[in-house]
């Protein structure tokens, strides 16, 4: 049976308990599983009883046990979380009682006339090309952690840049991308992470790979995928055919027969002293004048012209 928000912040308040007087991880993981069967999760609900934060502070738990089974709540919740956004389900078995119901003229209330900002993040309200989650207007809040929620920007950043999917879609797309980053490569305050959502971020800013950002967006790449692709799988096919044309003409070049260079024994190394000695001749002077002759010593390398 789901639990109502108050059991829930009852459940939270004895997780906290527990790992400030040392209890036991046998009592620790009761409780998590308590919560993982009994929270139907919502966003406004994990909001509200910061259940998600306190369960997120004990992926770091001593404990293997506790470790794990927290990653894997926090995992779910999230998930759920992500399923309700993309499909725009609200909270509304969360929802209490008391919540004030839309009247039945269908008519909407003077109090609720104006956009909410559900309405706002379903909206495009600037040019593609000026878009970042600030100018949409979207909460990147979505983890309770400062650092990772500042990832979900930049994910949002890289992928709204000359969409005109609506901020909402796009934010429940960063957020995953975020999140699929830091079971891969996390914590946040891992090295490899960082370095991926770097990476990831300048793959989706690139001018000259504008697909890589549609099909992320359109699941062609899912998150999951995403965050492990190859540099060179990151790159467009132009990319691809460019740079496997450079790579044929400097195969090309270096198979062209190099003029031959003659030998001589009466030529020394001013270097080495050795008589072991090529040149070329050039005509570098006027026709009168005798032709200049370029050598390089096969003994020691240096290079001089007479």
């Amino acid at each position: 049976m789901a639990m109502d928000a108050k059991e829930i912040e009852l459940k939270a308040k004895a997780l906290t308990k527990a790992a400030t007087q040392n209890e036991p991880a046998a009592n620790i993981v009761s409780l998590l599983k308590e919560l993982q069967g009994g929270v139907k999760a919502s966003e406004d609900l994990l909001r509200s009883t910061r259940v998600g934060i306190i369960v997120n502070k004990f992926k770091q738990h001593k404990a293997p046990e506790v470790a794990r089974l927290a990653s894997e709540v926090v995992s779910r919740w999230r998930n759920e979380v992500n399923k309700q956004k993309a499909t725009g389900s609200g909270s509304g078995s969360q929802r209490s009682s008391a919540s004030p119901r839309p009247p039945q003229n269908g008519t909407a209330s003077p109090a609720r006339a104006s956009a909410t900002p559900s309405d706002k993040a379903s909206k495009l309200s600037v040019a593609p090309d000026k878009r970042t989650w600030k100018a949409d207007g979207v909460d990147t809040n979505q983890t309770g952690n400062k650092a990772r929620d500042n990832c979900i920007g930049l994910m949002y950043d890289g992928l709204c840049l000359h969409s005109t999917e609506s901020p909402k879609a796009v934010l429940s797309k960063a957020v995953a991308v975020e999140a699929a980053a830091y079971d891969a490569f996390g914590p946040e305050t891992k090295e490899p992470y960082r370095t991926k959502i770097r990476s990831l971020f300048q793959n989706l800013k690139n001018k000259s790979n504008p697909n890589l950002r549609v099909r992320v967006l359109t699941s062609e790449v899912t998150p999951e995928r995403f965050v492990k692709m190859t540099h060179d799988e990151l790159r467009s096919d132009e990319q691809r055919q460019k740079d496997q044309k450079i790579q044929k003409e400097n195969m090309d070049k270096a198979m062209v027969a190099q003029a031959e260079r003659s030998i001589s024994k009466s030529l020394q190394c001013g270097k080495c002293g050795q008589r072991k000695v090529t040149y070329t001749e050039a005509q570098t002077r006027s026709a009168d004048e005798p032709m200049t002759l370029f050598c390089t010593c096969l003994n020691c390398g240096k290079s001089w012209r007479q």
